[in-house]
Formats: C-alpha cells, structure tokens, sequence
C-alpha cells in the first residue's frame, strides 16, 4: 500500500545500518529522531468539506488527505508533523476526458478551484492548495490509464494521460516496444504529469526527454477541447504542443497523450568508472556527450556523492578491497564515479561502451566492469526511499536541481553546495552536501545536489531551516545564469525565481496564455505563474 506520509510503498525499506549512521554523525552529528502525527491525527486536522454534492466527489477525510501534498520537504513536514494546512475540499476520479469536461463546468459553475493530481510525487509544490478561503477540488487522473492506440508502424502509441509508469512500459512491451522515460519517480508518476511538468529521465541521451516524445494530445479546458495533433514535424505557426508542455495544470487538464516509442533494444549494459579527480572526471564526461556515440545515460557524481554512495552500499569488505585497488591505481580521496550506459542493438551499443571506456582511459579513468552498473540498475527507484529511512533517525533530505552550460557547471556546483552550507550555518546546523551531474549535453549539463541536514524536532523551526536553505540555493542558481528546473518543473516553490529566467514579458506572455484558456482562474492557482498584475 503506498505510503500516507512519505514515499513509496510501506512494504519497501532502505535500511540504514550502523556504519551508514556512523558516516552521516561524524559530518553532521547525530539526529534524533521525530514522532509522527498518526493517519488519524491528520485526518482530524481537515475541516468539512464545502463542496456541492457531485458524483464523481469523494470528500472524506482519508480521500482528502492522501491527495492534499506531494513529496517536497514542506509536504514531508506537514504530513509528519500534523500540520496539514489548507487541503482539497474533495477529490474526484474521472474515467474519461466527459467525466473532467462535467468537472470543469461543476468548477465554473460554484466557483471552484481544480488542482489536476496524477501520481502525487511532485516535489516542487505543484499540489498545495494557496488559498483557504477558496472551494477547491482535486482531480485525481490515475483512472485516465488505458492504452488507447498503437500505430506500430509509425511508433506511436496514445495512453490516457492518468496511466503510472510502470503500467505504461507493461502495456508497450506487450507488444515490443517501450517509451524509455525513467525519473527518479517512475513507479508513481504519470505520463501527464510528466509531460506537464517537463520531466526527464535517467535514460534521457537515448530516449530524450519528455518534450521529445510527447507527440500530441487532448487537453481540457474551460474554453473548450484543445486537440493537439501528431506529426512527424510542422511548420505551421506556434507548435501548440509546446503550450502544453510545462503548463503544470494552468492551461487545463491533460486527458490524452500520444507518444513517440521505440523498440525494446536488444542489449543494454551500465558500466562503472572512476576518475582520480573531478576536472579529469568532467572532462571526460564533457567529451562522451559531445561525442555523440548512441549511448543511453551518463551520470557523473563528484567526490562527496561518490563516497557517499560507497558508504550506504553496504558490502564493507567488498567496498574496502574495491577502494585499495582503485587507490593503487590514482583514484584516492578525491575519486568521482562515472556511470555509463548503452543500450540498442548489441553490436552497435557494445561499439559504444568500448569507444566510451577507450575515451575514460584516456582521461585516467579506471574501468571497474558492469558489478555496481547492474546494482545501480537494480536499485534505480529504490534510493528515493533513502528518504523514509533517514527522517526516522532524525534527518532531513532534501534536494535542487538546474541546468548550466559546461563553462559554469563546476561553478554552480560549488555555489550551491556553499549556499546551503551556509543557510544551515545560521542555524549552528552542518550539512552533508553533494553533487552530480545526472543529464548531459553537448552543451552542458544538469546540475542535481542533494542536502542532508539534521531535523529540530519541531514544525515551525525544521519549516524556517527548509525556507533559508531552499531561498539560499535557489538564488545562488539564479545569480549564476542557470534555470530555476531542469526536470522538477516550478509550482509554487519556484515561481519566486522564474521571472528571473522568463523576464517580466515572458511571464506576461505565459498569463496571457493561461487567461485565454482559463479566464475565471479555475486551474491551479498560483502555481509556475501569479495572477497577472501580481508580482511572483
């Protein structure tokens, strides 16, 4: 059963054992753990529901609660600490894009707020309700999920936009093919969400991102259906796939998704490297992506994630041997790993592996085979659960991600990984902070750091510790050129720094979109974008 308040599935752990404890009390000291708010507890913290009666509205409680937040750390801290906030009046499954037509009209016909709710697993505030004073109304899509059309002679396949990942990929590979999207949140997210949100996946250099494969659709809105046809290319005028694409449920709300998919590939193999340092491990990396050598992934961690990694792996005397003999060979203190993948047709994708690892050697990287490729892909979803582990020994996880081209990248490395540092020291808090590279470019990379940090043990003040980190590296992201997202999209915990990227006529551009779809202001408030005449 999924996880009322944190991630996942309540039969999955990720156990932290003694050393991994151990590593994270000698960085940053040792947590104490917090008691949690019971499922009834929050529960009662909801008030009646004031929504009209409707047939497709659940308003109970538990309904309510389970789709009130998403998954960043303020959710995490109101779910855990009781603390819900202002929370949906009601929730409705609508099975057809009818169903979400009669809900937009119920919507504008009470004045009702709608927040478009897929797979809950946002973490950048995308499902909090902003206003207390406002009737609002979640609209779960999950029933949304069938595999309407398969053209497989064009590789097309249209889904309802509500279908969850892993669903998705059993339905193609009935068949032979797959999509190939993978985020972090892949066996919890939608296909709309993703393509609402921009999202990407780990397998991104091969597959692409989600605005590569998005085709076209239906969108619901208060002014009607908006069909976004499919085509291979068009030059006719603004491709309206593209308004669609990052509106994160202000437009409408996404009913149908057509997508462009691929053959199962013949082969597939992940394979681990390490560099003695991080100017070698990028140059490197740099190289691979512009290059241009049909390879699937490539993931670049720096020295503190790589030691990270090796702490939690478990296996001591495992990684002990692995470290004396990567030390023999230059790959000491300051050691980065690098991840690759190759996927395709097994002649042309072992072609690429090789081409790859003869790069890597050139660059002093050591080869160390496919043992921690093959964990890494065994494991691909399951580190996210880290999450749930550590709140129970008493720390925080949190994480930000942007986008620079490679001249910066090292530098809003280390801008980021100082500005958190920084924000907790206010507080007379350590934090323990790394960095990879988790999507590459020719022209850059995205730059994913993750922080952990001790819990207070009380709401208002773990909340104010969140706030100072979360302003303090969301500015040092702006203030170095990059994007405010690379594949988390905005809601409402980055709209404060989006007008920095689109400048004040973007923004009133993208209001003026909104307006026109959605003039009474019915979906999504407040979030990626304030009501025009307000400043973010």
């Amino acid at each position: 059963m999924r996880r009322w308040n944190g991630w996942g599935d309540e039969a999955i752990e990720f156990a932290l054992n003694e050393d991994a404890l151990g590593f994270l009390a000698a960085r940053i000291g040792n947590g104490s753990p917090v008691a949690d708010a019971s499922f009834e507890q929050a529960c009662a913290q909801l008030g009646a529901s004031r929504l009209p009666p409707h047939r497709l509205i659940d308003t109970s409680s538990e309904t309510r609660l389970r789709n009130a937040l998403g998954q960043s750390l303020p959710d995490w801290l109101k779910l855990r600490y009781g603390r819900i906030g202002p929370a949906p009046d009601g929730v409705a499954f609508p099975e057809s894009g009818q169903e979400v037509r009669e809900l937009i009209n119920y919507a504008r016909l009470y004045g009702v707020a709608l927040i478009p709710h897929g797979g809950g697993t946002s973490v950048a505030g995308h499902l909090t309700v902003l206003d207390p004073f406002r009737l609002t109304l979640a609209v779960n899509t999950t029933r949304l999920c069938r595999l309407i059309h398969l053209d497989q002679q064009s590789q097309l396949a249209t889904f309802g936009a509500g279908v969850l990942g892993p669903d998705l990929e059993a339905a193609l590979r009935a068949h032979g093919f797959m999509l190939g999207h993978y985020p972090q949140s892949f066996e919890y997210s939608t296909l709309g969400g993703w393509v609402v949100t921009r999202s990407s996946g780990q397998q991104s250099l091969r597959y692409g991102r989600i605005e590569q494969t998005f085709a076209g659709g239906v969108v619901e809105t208060p002014q009607g259906t908006l069909e976004v046809q499919a085509f291979p290319a068009s030059a006719a005028g603004t491709d309206l796939r593209e308004l669609v694409l990052g509106s994160e449920g202000r437009l409408g709300i996404l009913t149908e998704a057509t997508v462009r998919v691929s053959k199962v590939p013949e082969y597939e193999a992940f394979h681990a490297v390490f560099f003695p340092d991080w100017q070698q491990a990028e140059v490197a990396a740099r190289e691979l992506a512009q290059g241009r050598m049909g390879l699937s992934m490539l993931r670049l961690s720096n020295a503190v994630e790589t030691v990270t990694m090796l702490a939690l792996a478990g296996h001591k005397r495992l990684i002990g041997a692995l470290e004396t003999w990567l030390s023999l060979r230059g790959c000491r203190d300051g050691k980065c790993m690098l991840m690759i993948g190759a996927s395709g047709g097994k002649i042309q994708a072992k072609a690429a592996m090789r081409a790859a690892l003869g790069l890597c050697r050139r660059h002093n990287g050591v080869h160390i085979g496919r043992m921690m490729g093959d964990k890494w892909k065994q494991n691909r979803f399951r580190n996210v659960y880290l999450r749930n582990a550590a709140w129970q020994y008493g720390y925080a996880i949190d994480t930000v991600e942007t986008a620079v081209d490679w001249s910066r990248v090292e530098s809003m490395m280390h801008a980021v990984e100082g500005a958190a540092e920084t924000a907790l020291a206010g507080y007379k808090e350590k934090v323990h902070v790394y960095t990879h590279l988790s999507h590459l470019y020719a022209q850059g990379a995205s730059v994913y750091t993750t922080f952990v940090y001790r819990l207070a043990g009380a709401y208002d003040e773990d909340l104010a510790r969140w706030k100072a980190l979360k302003h303090a590296v969301s500015s040092a992201i702006v203030d170095n050129g990059g994007t405010i997202s690379h594949q988390h999209g905005v809601g409402s915990d980055h709209a404060p720094y989006l007008e920095a990227e689109k400048g004040a006529a973007g923004i009133a551009a993208m209001q003026a979109v909104f307006r026109h779809f959605d003039p009474e202001g019915l979906l999504n408030p407040g979030k990626l974008v304030p009501p025009q005449g307000l400043a973010a």
